[in-house]
Protein backbone atom coordinates (compact mmCIF):
# COMPACT_ATOMS: atom_id res chain seq x y z
CA UNK A 1 0.00 0.00 0.00
CA UNK A 2 1.41 3.41 -0.95
CA UNK A 3 2.09 6.02 1.69
CA UNK A 4 1.58 9.77 1.48
CA UNK A 5 4.50 11.17 -0.44
CA UNK A 6 6.87 13.57 1.27
CA UNK A 7 10.06 15.20 0.11
CA UNK A 8 12.98 12.79 0.32
CA UNK A 9 16.13 13.88 2.14
CA UNK A 10 18.61 12.28 -0.25
CA UNK A 11 21.61 12.94 2.00
CA UNK A 12 20.03 11.01 4.87
CA UNK A 13 18.86 8.29 2.48
CA UNK A 14 22.36 7.75 1.09
CA UNK A 15 23.97 7.96 4.54
CA UNK A 16 21.70 5.24 5.94
CA UNK A 17 22.37 2.94 3.01
CA UNK A 18 26.11 3.56 3.38
CA UNK A 19 25.91 2.66 7.08
CA UNK A 20 24.09 -0.61 6.31
CA UNK A 21 26.19 -1.45 3.26
CA UNK A 22 28.93 -3.41 5.12
CA UNK A 23 26.28 -6.00 6.01
CA UNK A 24 25.48 -6.61 2.33
CA UNK A 25 27.39 -8.27 -0.48
CA UNK A 26 29.12 -5.80 -2.77
CA UNK A 27 27.97 -5.80 -6.40
CA UNK A 28 30.24 -8.02 -8.49
CA UNK A 29 31.80 -5.21 -10.54
CA UNK A 30 32.61 -3.23 -7.40
CA UNK A 31 34.07 -6.40 -5.87
CA UNK A 32 36.25 -6.98 -8.94
CA UNK A 33 37.31 -3.32 -9.04
CA UNK A 34 38.25 -3.35 -5.36
CA UNK A 35 40.59 -6.27 -6.04
CA UNK A 36 42.66 -4.06 -8.32
CA UNK A 37 41.12 -4.79 -11.71
CA UNK A 38 42.25 -2.78 -14.72
CA UNK A 39 39.77 -0.72 -16.77
CA UNK A 40 39.85 -3.48 -19.41
CA UNK A 41 38.99 -6.13 -16.83
CA UNK A 42 36.17 -3.96 -15.52
CA UNK A 43 34.84 -3.41 -19.05
CA UNK A 44 34.95 -7.15 -19.78
CA UNK A 45 33.35 -8.04 -16.45
CA UNK A 46 30.57 -5.53 -17.03
CA UNK A 47 29.85 -7.04 -20.45
CA UNK A 48 29.72 -10.49 -18.85
CA UNK A 49 27.41 -9.29 -16.08
CA UNK A 50 24.59 -8.16 -18.35
CA UNK A 51 21.51 -10.32 -17.63
CA UNK A 52 23.67 -12.63 -15.53
CA UNK A 53 23.74 -13.33 -11.79
CA UNK A 54 26.72 -11.99 -9.87
CA UNK A 55 28.02 -15.41 -8.83
CA UNK A 56 28.01 -16.58 -12.46
CA UNK A 57 29.72 -13.39 -13.60
CA UNK A 58 32.40 -13.74 -10.95
CA UNK A 59 33.24 -17.30 -11.94
CA UNK A 60 33.30 -16.52 -15.67
CA UNK A 61 35.52 -13.46 -15.17
CA UNK A 62 37.94 -15.45 -13.01
CA UNK A 63 38.26 -18.20 -15.62
CA UNK A 64 38.82 -15.74 -18.45
CA UNK A 65 41.30 -13.55 -16.56
CA UNK A 66 43.32 -16.57 -15.52
CA UNK A 67 44.25 -16.87 -19.20
CA UNK A 68 43.64 -13.45 -20.78
CA UNK A 69 43.77 -10.02 -19.14
CA UNK A 70 44.51 -7.76 -22.10
CA UNK A 71 42.95 -7.16 -25.53
CA UNK A 72 45.90 -8.93 -27.18
CA UNK A 73 45.46 -12.00 -25.01
CA UNK A 74 41.70 -12.13 -25.59
CA UNK A 75 42.22 -12.03 -29.36
CA UNK A 76 44.89 -14.73 -29.11
CA UNK A 77 42.41 -17.05 -27.39
CA UNK A 78 39.91 -16.88 -30.21
CA UNK A 79 36.14 -16.54 -30.05
CA UNK A 80 35.37 -20.21 -29.42
CA UNK A 81 37.73 -20.45 -26.44
CA UNK A 82 36.44 -17.19 -24.96
CA UNK A 83 32.89 -18.54 -25.26
CA UNK A 84 33.94 -21.75 -23.52
CA UNK A 85 35.59 -19.89 -20.65
CA UNK A 86 32.70 -17.50 -19.99
CA UNK A 87 29.94 -20.12 -20.19
CA UNK A 88 27.29 -20.10 -18.66
CA UNK A 89 26.84 -16.30 -18.60
CA UNK A 90 23.72 -15.15 -20.38
CA UNK A 91 24.08 -14.92 -24.18
CA UNK A 92 27.66 -16.18 -23.91
CA UNK A 93 28.17 -16.74 -27.68
CA UNK A 94 27.16 -13.13 -28.42
CA UNK A 95 29.29 -11.83 -25.56
CA UNK A 96 32.32 -13.78 -26.78
CA UNK A 97 31.90 -12.19 -30.21
CA UNK A 98 31.54 -8.74 -28.65
CA UNK A 99 34.68 -9.20 -26.55
CA UNK A 100 36.62 -10.07 -29.68
CA UNK A 101 35.27 -7.01 -31.50
CA UNK A 102 35.97 -4.72 -28.53
CA UNK A 103 39.51 -6.06 -28.12
CA UNK A 104 40.23 -5.54 -31.80
CA UNK A 105 38.88 -1.98 -31.74
CA UNK A 106 40.83 -1.11 -28.60
CA UNK A 107 44.02 -2.22 -30.34
CA UNK A 108 43.22 -0.55 -33.65
CA UNK A 109 41.87 2.74 -32.35
CA UNK A 110 43.02 3.20 -28.75
CA UNK A 111 46.45 1.54 -28.64
CA UNK A 112 45.08 -1.25 -26.49
CA UNK A 113 43.78 1.05 -23.76
CA UNK A 114 40.17 1.47 -22.63
CA UNK A 115 39.06 5.06 -23.36
CA UNK A 116 37.92 7.21 -20.45
CA UNK A 117 35.18 9.25 -22.13
CA UNK A 118 31.51 8.46 -22.57
CA UNK A 119 31.57 9.09 -26.32
CA UNK A 120 34.52 6.78 -26.95
CA UNK A 121 33.12 4.03 -24.74
CA UNK A 122 29.74 4.17 -26.48
CA UNK A 123 31.52 3.73 -29.81
CA UNK A 124 32.75 0.28 -28.71
CA UNK A 125 30.66 -2.67 -30.00
CA UNK A 126 27.85 -3.64 -27.63
CA UNK A 127 28.59 -0.92 -25.06
CA UNK A 128 25.58 1.08 -23.85
CA UNK A 129 25.24 3.86 -21.32
CA UNK A 130 24.92 1.52 -18.33
CA UNK A 131 28.19 -0.23 -19.17
CA UNK A 132 29.98 2.99 -20.09
CA UNK A 133 28.98 4.73 -16.86
CA UNK A 134 30.03 1.76 -14.74
CA UNK A 135 33.44 1.66 -16.43
CA UNK A 136 33.88 5.39 -15.83
CA UNK A 137 33.00 4.99 -12.13
CA UNK A 138 34.79 1.74 -11.29
CA UNK A 139 37.60 1.88 -13.84
CA UNK A 140 38.53 5.55 -13.70
CA UNK A 141 36.89 6.95 -10.57
CA UNK A 142 34.96 9.49 -12.63
CA UNK A 143 31.73 11.15 -11.58
CA UNK A 144 29.08 9.21 -13.48
CA UNK A 145 25.68 7.69 -12.75
CA UNK A 146 25.21 4.07 -13.73
CA UNK A 147 21.54 3.14 -13.89
CA UNK A 148 20.64 -0.54 -13.93
CA UNK A 149 17.34 -2.17 -13.06
CA UNK A 150 17.92 -1.73 -9.30
CA UNK A 151 18.76 1.98 -9.53
CA UNK A 152 15.82 2.60 -11.86
CA UNK A 153 13.35 0.69 -9.71
CA UNK A 154 14.41 2.06 -6.32
CA UNK A 155 14.79 5.67 -7.44
CA UNK A 156 11.17 5.55 -8.58
CA UNK A 157 9.96 3.50 -5.59
CA UNK A 158 11.24 6.12 -3.15
CA UNK A 159 9.71 8.91 -5.23
CA UNK A 160 13.01 10.62 -5.99
CA UNK A 161 12.33 10.49 -9.73
CA UNK A 162 9.30 9.66 -11.85
CA UNK A 163 10.56 7.95 -14.99
CA UNK A 164 9.68 5.04 -17.25
CA UNK A 165 13.08 3.86 -18.50
CA UNK A 166 16.62 3.52 -17.08
CA UNK A 167 17.90 6.14 -19.53
CA UNK A 168 15.25 8.60 -18.38
CA UNK A 169 16.25 7.81 -14.79
CA UNK A 170 19.90 8.52 -15.56
CA UNK A 171 19.08 11.91 -17.04
CA UNK A 172 16.74 12.77 -14.15
CA UNK A 173 19.40 11.81 -11.61
CA UNK A 174 22.03 13.83 -13.44
CA UNK A 175 19.80 16.86 -13.00
CA UNK A 176 18.71 16.19 -9.41
CA UNK A 177 21.18 13.99 -7.52
CA UNK A 178 23.97 15.98 -5.80
CA UNK A 179 27.24 15.22 -7.55
CA UNK A 180 28.83 14.08 -4.30
CA UNK A 181 26.61 10.99 -4.43
CA UNK A 182 27.10 10.05 -8.09
CA UNK A 183 29.95 7.57 -7.70
CA UNK A 184 28.46 5.49 -4.87
CA UNK A 185 24.78 5.71 -5.83
CA UNK A 186 24.85 2.66 -8.09
CA UNK A 187 26.97 0.58 -5.71
CA UNK A 188 24.68 1.28 -2.76
CA UNK A 189 21.39 0.82 -4.58
CA UNK A 190 22.46 -2.37 -6.33
CA UNK A 191 23.47 -3.98 -3.03
CA UNK A 192 20.30 -2.64 -1.40
CA UNK A 193 18.15 -3.94 -4.25
CA UNK A 194 19.75 -7.38 -4.24
CA UNK A 195 19.43 -7.75 -0.47
CA UNK A 196 16.30 -5.95 0.73
CA UNK A 197 14.55 -3.74 -1.82
CA UNK A 198 13.60 -6.59 -4.14
CA UNK A 199 11.38 -6.13 -7.20
CA UNK A 200 8.62 -8.23 -5.65
CA UNK A 201 7.77 -8.32 -1.95
CA UNK A 202 10.66 -6.18 -0.64
CA UNK A 203 11.86 -6.65 2.95
CA UNK A 204 10.40 -3.38 4.25
CA UNK A 205 10.41 -4.64 7.86
CA UNK A 206 14.23 -4.76 7.81
CA UNK A 207 14.82 -1.70 5.63
CA UNK A 208 17.06 1.08 7.04
CA UNK A 209 15.08 3.73 5.12
CA UNK A 210 11.54 2.35 5.52
CA UNK A 211 10.36 5.46 7.38
CA UNK A 212 11.44 7.63 4.43
CA UNK A 213 9.95 5.53 1.65
CA UNK A 214 6.46 6.03 0.18
CA UNK A 215 6.71 2.52 -1.33
CA UNK A 216 5.43 3.65 -4.71
CA UNK A 217 4.20 0.67 -6.68
CA UNK A 218 4.70 -1.80 -3.82
CA UNK A 219 1.63 -4.01 -3.36
CA UNK A 220 3.15 -6.62 -1.07
CA UNK A 221 6.09 -6.50 1.32
CA UNK A 222 7.74 -8.49 4.07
Amino acid sequence: MSRTRKRLDIDTFVARLAAAYPLWRAPIITFIANRGATPFEILVSTILSLRTKDEVTGGAAARLFATARTPEQVLALGEAEVARLIYPVGFYPTKAKRLMEISRMLLDVHRGEVPDTMAALLALPGVGRKTANLVLVEGFGRDAICVDTHVHRISNRIGYVRTRTPEQTEMALRRKLPRRHWVRYNELLVAFGQTLCRPQSPHCSRCPVSDMCPRIGVTRSR
